[in-house]
């Protein structure tokens, strides 16, 4: 379906989700994000779709943060349905059971950053640079930086990030794990499309829909609940056709071809 501020479109079993405001760095307003939320949900409906790829249109921000204009008027009364609102997106993308993967052309600052936090990966341009810089604004992340960020790479580091308002760098973001892959400019996408290949063809989709569920959940129980949480998610796995696929193959020593059943 059109849209008014992404772009939508599926490539190779993989679908590109591109915030395209690039006049206001591809902030994020409410319609902007009603938009991303009908995008994911039709992600996770089409079984034909198996990864997705956020990325921001321009060579300047993926997700440059709120859209200011918009919040600039909130207060006490709408605050906390604002955040929420968020959340959501953001929740929608950790609960696709496909792994999504945030190609980082640009900025991506304060609901940008979250919005890249919440997907599978992170692969960066070597220009990008991430950051929650809004308690320069008297605010502050309100899209669940302050909970991500500080599970990706430690709270003393997250609050440094979010106090200091300093900018984590590419490279910077890859030696703390925050960004899985740093790439030129002009290879980003291809570096994306091939992490989301690899993924189509060498993991079946079932499994990879429990993996997701077993560390996203898992982790943020004890580990006893979590082995047991695990041990649940496998034993589903056994009785799956394309467990019983994935073992014929390996027998014939031939490639498998999974039907996510």
């Amino acid at each position: 379906m059109p849209y008014n501020n992404i772009l939508y479109e599926v490539k190779d079993s993989t679908g590109l989700l591109t915030i395209n405001r690039p006049k206001s760095y591809n902030a994020l307003n409410s319609e902007t994000i009603d938009e991303i939320r009908d995008a994911l949900a039709h992600v996770k409906a089409d079984d034909q779709v198996r990864a997705v790829i956020v990325t921001g249109s321009g060579e300047k921000a993926f997700v440059s943060g709120a859209d200011v204009m918009e919040f600039v008027d909130i207060g006490l009364k709408q605050g906390f349905d604002f955040s929420r609102k968020g959340h959501q997106m953001n929740r929608d993308l950790e609960e696709l059971g496909k792994p999504s993967i945030a190609a980082v052309n640009g900025l991506a600052l304060g609901g940008g950053c979250e919005l890249a936090l919440s997907c599978t990966f992170r692969i960066l341009a070597e220009e990008a640079k991430l950051g929650l810089p809004e308690l320069g604004l008297g605010v502050m992340p309100g899209y669940g930086g302050t909970q991500r960020l500080a599970r990706t790479i430690g709270k003393s580091r997250a609050l440094w990030n979010m106090l200091t308002g300093d900018l984590i760098s590419a490279q910077e973001a890859l030696q703390m794990g925050l960004a899985n892959k740093v790439v030129k400019r002009e290879e980003l996408m291809e570096a994306s499309f091939q992490v989301a290949k690899k993924i189509i063809q060498r993991a079946a989709p079932l499994a990879v829909k429990m993996a997701l569920l077993a560390v996203n959940y898992g982790t943020e129980i004890d580990l006893e609940s979590g082995l047991l949480f695990e041990s649940a998610l496998a034993t589903v796995l056994l009785g799956t056709q394309d467990k019983a696929e994935g073992v014929r193959a390996f027998l014939e020593k031939r490639k498998p071809s999974f039907s996510g059943k």
